[in-house]
C-alpha cells in the first residue's frame, strides 16, 4: 500500500478498472512512486515501471489519454518547479518523456488539467515561487506543441490548488483554489472554444459549497462530485458535494459521519459500481493513508 500523502495524483484508465496513483509528498519528503489500484478486487500493487521515469513531485496534474495512457505534467519538489510531460504506457510498463514545444506553459504546481473534446489536454492557472498564474494552454498530443489560448479579455483571478474539467456540453470550468491574501476561493468559471481557435471565459453564478482549496473531485453518471479541501479559515472540510455540470446546480450529498476532513485528498470514480473512492490527503496531524467508498447507488 502506499505511504501517507498528500498532493498526489490517482487516475482512472480508460478501461474503468485501474487507477494509478502517482507522486505526492508527507512533510518534506516527494514521492515518484507508481501503484496501481485493482477497483474490482479492491488491491493495490507497486509498479516496477522501465527506464528513466518523471523525478518525486507533488502538486502536479495526471489524466489518462486514450492510446498515451497516464500523463503527468508539472509540480514541484522541495524548491524545485517542473514543466515535463511524461507518460507511462502500461502495456510496456514504463515511461516516456513527450516532446514539448510551442508556447510552452512555465513551470509551475497547483495548475489542473482536463482532457478536451478536441483531444488536446487543456492546463489553467497555477504558481511558482515568484507568483501564480492565468494562462490557459492547450497540448496537442499528434504534433507534441502546446497553444496559448488565454482570452484578451476577462478571465479567473490568478489562482493555484484549483482544478477543472470538461462537460458533456463542451465546457471548460475551472473551480476555488486560492490566490494572494485570499485562502480559499469559491467561484466558479466557463471557457467556451469558439471556432476560430480562440474561448472566453464567464464567470457562473456562485456555487453553493463554502470556498475551498486542494479539495478532491471526480465526475461520475455525468455528475461532478467535490470532497473536502481547506476553507478561509484553513478548517479541513470533509463535506461532500455534487454539481450537475448541465444544470449548474449544486447539492450536498447526506450521510453518515464518513472521512475526517482533509485537504490534498483524491477522489476517484468507479463507474462499474457507481461509487467514489477517496485516499490518502492531509489533515492538521499531517499526512494519511486511510481510503473511503462513498457508494452513490442510495443517492439515485
Amino acid at each position: 500500500m502506499p505511504a501517507a500523502r498528500e498532493d498526489h495524483t490517482w487516475t482512472v484508465d480508460g478501461d474503468g478498472a485501474v487507477a494509478y496513483l502517482f507522486g505526492g509528498r508527507s512533510g518534506s519528503k516527494s514521492f515518484d512512486d507508481l501503484w496501481a489500484y485493482d477497483l474490482a478486487a479492491d488491491a493495490w500493487q507497486r509498479v516496477q515501471a522501465a527506464g528513466v521515469g518523471p523525478s518525486p513531485r507533488f502538486g502536479h496534474t495526471a489524466n489518462w489519454v486514450s492510446g498515451v495512457g497516464l500523463v503527468v505534467w508539472s509540480g514541484q519538489a522541495g524548491s524545485d518547479f517542473f514543466d515535463d510531460l511524461w507518460a507511462f504506457d502500461p502495456a510496456a510498463r514504463a515511461w516516456r518523456m513527450l516532446p514539448s514545444q510551442g508556447d510552452v506553459p512555465a513551470k509551475r504546481y497547483g495548475s489542473c488539467a482536463a482532457l478536451g473534446p478536441d483531444g488536446r489536454l487543456w492546463i489553467s492557472h497555477g504558481f511558482t515561487d515568484t507568483g501564480r498564474f492565468f494562462d490557459t494552454r492547450a497540448y496537442d498530443f499528434g504534433s507534441g506543441s502546446w497553444s496559448d489560448v488565454t482570452p484578451a479579455d476577462r478571465q479567473p483571478i490568478e489562482r493555484c490548488l484549483h482544478d477543472c474539467w470538461w462537460t458533456p456540453g463542451g465546457k471548460f470550468l475551472l473551480y476555488a483554489g486560492q490566490t494572494n491574501g485570499v485562502p480559499a476561493l469559491g467561484d466558479l468559471w466557463s471557457l467556451t472554444p469558439d471556432a476560430a481557435g480562440g474561448a472566453v471565459w464567464e464567470q457562473l453564478p456562485k456555487p453553493e459549497p463554502r470556498p475551498r482549496q486542494l479539495y478532491a473531485q471526480a465526475q461520475l453518471g455525468g455528475q461532478v462530485y467535490v470532497f473536502g479541501g481547506s476553507d478561509p479559515d484553513s478548517r479541513k472540510l470533509n463535506d461532500v458535494w455534487q454539481l450537475d455540470p448541465m444544470e449548474l446546480t449544486w447539492a450536498e450529498l447526506p450521510g453518515n459521519e464518513g472521512p475526517a476532513g482533509r485537504a490534498g485528498g483524491t477522489l476517484v470514480a468507479d463507474e462499474s459500481r457507481d461509487r467514489l473512492l477517496l485516499w490518502g490527503g492531509k489533515t492538521d496531524d499531517g499526512a494519511l493513508d486511510d481510503g473511503w467508498e462513498l457508494t452513490l447507488a442510495a443517492e439515485g
